[in-house]
């Protein structure tokens, strides 16, 4: 076998978390905020609305990126937006992202 390289040892230490943000997220722009302040990160995963007017997701990266992350969609959100409430749950066994994506 090759030497690891660090992309590889980086891959193996990815952290995947479920999210759930309640409040005024729809209609103020928030999964476009989520898409850039992921990838300006360099996390990937997704998000999109649900029919209960919350946004979920999933983002994916190293844990203090992830943390970054987290605290954003907690704290910040989108300009025009109002945090009530985000909740996250760890994914132990995801799949792997390879981009950030807004879903419908």
């Amino acid at each position: 076998m090759g030497v690891c390289c660090p992309s590889t040892m980086a891959a193996a230490k990815l952290m995947t978390v479920d999210f759930e943000v309640f409040g005024k997220v729809q209609g103020v722009f928030f999964r476009k905020y989520t898409q850039n302040q992921a990838k300006m990160l360099g996390l990937s995963g997704w998000v999109m609305n649900t029919k209960d007017k919350t946004v979920v997701g999933t983002i994916q990266g190293p844990a203090e990126k992830v943390s970054t992350m987290k605290t954003w969609l907690e704290k910040k959100g989108s300009p025009k937006s109002r945090i009530d409430k985000c909740t996250f749950k760890e994914v132990v066994k995801a799949q792997t992202f390879h981009s950030f994506d807004i879903r419908k």
